[in-house]
Protein backbone atom coordinates (compact mmCIF):
# COMPACT_ATOMS: atom_id res chain seq x y z
CA UNK A 1 0.00 0.00 0.00
CA UNK A 2 2.77 2.38 0.91
CA UNK A 3 4.67 1.74 -2.13
CA UNK A 4 1.06 2.68 -4.25
CA UNK A 5 0.75 5.62 -2.29
CA UNK A 6 4.48 6.65 -3.39
CA UNK A 7 4.33 6.33 -6.65
CA UNK A 8 1.07 7.96 -6.78
CA UNK A 9 2.31 11.18 -5.13
CA UNK A 10 5.04 11.21 -7.39
CA UNK A 11 3.02 11.03 -10.24
CA UNK A 12 0.87 13.93 -9.07
CA UNK A 13 4.29 16.13 -8.02
CA UNK A 14 5.32 15.25 -11.78
CA UNK A 15 2.15 16.15 -13.00
CA UNK A 16 1.80 19.65 -11.37
CA UNK A 17 4.94 20.91 -12.19
CA UNK A 18 4.09 19.91 -15.83
CA UNK A 19 0.88 21.67 -15.39
CA UNK A 20 3.11 24.93 -13.71
CA UNK A 21 5.65 24.85 -16.75
CA UNK A 22 2.88 24.82 -19.71
CA UNK A 23 0.68 27.64 -18.22
CA UNK A 24 3.66 29.70 -17.33
CA UNK A 25 3.41 29.56 -13.61
CA UNK A 26 6.65 28.01 -12.88
CA UNK A 27 10.08 28.64 -15.09
CA UNK A 28 12.10 26.11 -16.70
CA UNK A 29 14.86 27.04 -14.63
CA UNK A 30 12.81 26.40 -11.60
CA UNK A 31 11.10 23.43 -12.76
CA UNK A 32 13.92 20.81 -13.20
CA UNK A 33 15.04 20.51 -9.84
CA UNK A 34 11.35 19.58 -9.52
CA UNK A 35 11.02 16.99 -12.24
CA UNK A 36 14.33 15.44 -10.98
CA UNK A 37 12.73 15.23 -7.64
CA UNK A 38 9.30 13.89 -8.72
CA UNK A 39 11.61 11.35 -11.00
CA UNK A 40 13.56 10.17 -8.19
CA UNK A 41 10.81 9.77 -5.92
CA UNK A 42 8.99 7.84 -8.74
CA UNK A 43 11.81 5.41 -8.41
CA UNK A 44 11.98 5.03 -5.18
CA UNK A 45 8.42 4.15 -4.30
CA UNK A 46 7.99 1.92 -7.28
CA UNK A 47 11.20 0.17 -6.45
CA UNK A 48 11.57 0.61 -2.43
CA UNK A 49 14.82 -1.96 -2.09
CA UNK A 50 16.37 0.99 -3.99
CA UNK A 51 16.28 3.23 -1.18
CA UNK A 52 17.43 -0.06 1.40
CA UNK A 53 20.06 -0.79 -1.19
CA UNK A 54 21.52 2.90 -0.96
CA UNK A 55 21.25 3.09 3.12
CA UNK A 56 23.73 -0.41 3.00
CA UNK A 57 25.87 1.05 0.86
CA UNK A 58 26.23 4.33 2.62
CA UNK A 59 26.40 2.92 6.18
CA UNK A 60 23.33 4.85 7.44
CA UNK A 61 20.83 2.73 10.04
CA UNK A 62 17.20 3.30 8.82
CA UNK A 63 16.54 4.19 5.15
CA UNK A 64 14.19 6.99 6.85
CA UNK A 65 17.19 8.35 8.02
CA UNK A 66 18.97 8.78 4.36
CA UNK A 67 15.51 9.65 3.34
CA UNK A 68 15.44 12.54 5.77
CA UNK A 69 19.10 13.28 4.91
CA UNK A 70 18.82 13.59 1.25
CA UNK A 71 15.55 16.09 1.83
CA UNK A 72 17.05 18.39 4.12
CA UNK A 73 19.94 18.38 1.49
CA UNK A 74 17.50 19.31 -1.40
CA UNK A 75 15.87 21.94 1.02
CA UNK A 76 19.29 23.72 1.22
CA UNK A 77 19.88 23.47 -2.30
CA UNK A 78 16.44 25.18 -2.49
CA UNK A 79 17.08 27.51 -0.70
CA UNK A 80 20.62 28.73 -1.50
CA UNK A 81 18.89 28.99 -5.46
CA UNK A 82 16.55 31.46 -4.23
CA UNK A 83 18.40 33.33 -2.06
CA UNK A 84 20.83 33.76 -4.94
CA UNK A 85 18.14 34.37 -7.25
CA UNK A 86 16.97 37.24 -5.09
CA UNK A 87 20.19 38.72 -5.23
CA UNK A 88 20.31 39.13 -8.78
CA UNK A 89 16.64 40.28 -8.66
CA UNK A 90 17.68 42.78 -6.03
CA UNK A 91 20.23 44.10 -7.86
CA UNK A 92 18.92 44.56 -10.65
CA UNK A 93 15.90 46.66 -9.16
CA UNK A 94 18.30 48.91 -7.76
CA UNK A 95 20.59 49.51 -10.95
CA UNK A 96 16.81 50.12 -12.61
CA UNK A 97 15.82 52.57 -9.79
CA UNK A 98 19.39 54.37 -10.60
CA UNK A 99 18.55 54.67 -14.28
CA UNK A 100 15.10 55.81 -13.78
CA UNK A 101 16.75 58.61 -11.64
CA UNK A 102 19.05 59.76 -13.73
CA UNK A 103 16.42 59.76 -17.04
CA UNK A 104 14.30 61.91 -14.54
CA UNK A 105 17.24 63.93 -13.80
CA UNK A 106 17.74 64.22 -17.41
CA UNK A 107 14.04 65.19 -18.15
CA UNK A 108 13.85 67.78 -15.88
CA UNK A 109 16.89 69.18 -17.06
CA UNK A 110 15.14 69.28 -20.28
CA UNK A 111 12.08 70.89 -19.17
CA UNK A 112 14.56 73.82 -17.64
CA UNK A 113 15.26 74.62 -21.14
CA UNK A 114 11.88 74.26 -23.14
CA UNK A 115 12.10 77.24 -25.36
CA UNK A 116 8.63 79.03 -25.84
CA UNK A 117 7.05 80.13 -29.27
CA UNK A 118 9.33 83.87 -28.94
CA UNK A 119 12.51 81.55 -29.11
CA UNK A 120 13.72 82.93 -25.72
CA UNK A 121 14.52 80.14 -23.07
CA UNK A 122 11.33 79.58 -21.12
CA UNK A 123 11.68 78.30 -17.16
CA UNK A 124 8.94 75.42 -17.09
CA UNK A 125 10.41 73.46 -14.59
CA UNK A 126 7.93 71.35 -12.69
CA UNK A 127 7.82 70.40 -9.54
CA UNK A 128 8.80 66.48 -9.65
CA UNK A 129 5.43 65.47 -6.66
CA UNK A 130 3.66 65.01 -10.05
CA UNK A 131 6.07 61.54 -11.22
CA UNK A 132 5.41 58.97 -8.73
CA UNK A 133 7.91 57.83 -5.93
CA UNK A 134 11.30 56.33 -6.88
CA UNK A 135 11.56 52.99 -4.74
CA UNK A 136 14.69 51.12 -4.46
Amino acid sequence: MIVVLGAVLAVILLVVVLWMLLTRRLREKYAFLYLLLGVVLLVLGLFPNLLSRATALLGVQLPVNLLFAAAIIVLLGIALHQSWELSLSEDEARRLAEEVAILGARLDAIEALTIDDAGSAKDVSTDSSDRPPLTG
